[in-house]
């Protein structure tokens, strides 16, 4: 298995702090009564951290492999199509 000498230290201390940013505004978002926006505010977090870890810790970010990259792009297309839906659903139910 080959080494991925292209991602440095200081690379993966940002993106754990991002991370830890992003929980923290995960927690701050449960707090705040968004109304109906809450599933999508807590949804859009946790996809942006899912990238993240993704991107650099999976090392999609320089991948080379033509395969690597349909199945990534496969993915998100998926997951904007169930994520669409879901807010679809959510949009549509009647509040009482």
């Amino acid at each position: 298995m080959s080494e991925h000498s292209s991602s440095s230290l200081r690379t993966y201390v940002t993106i754990w702090l991002t991370l830890l940013a992003g929980t923290a505004l995960t927690v701050y978002a449960a707090t705040v009564d968004l109304g109906h926006f809450n599933a999508a505010v807590a949804l859009t977090i946790a996809s942006t951290k899912a990238l993240l870890v993704a991107l650099f810790f999976m090392h999609i970010r320089g991948a080379s492999e033509r395969l690597i990259k349909l199945v990534v792009i496969a993915t998100v297309f998926f997951l904007i199509i169930l994520l669409a839906l879901s807010m679809a659903d959510y949009g549509t139910r009647a509040w009482s």
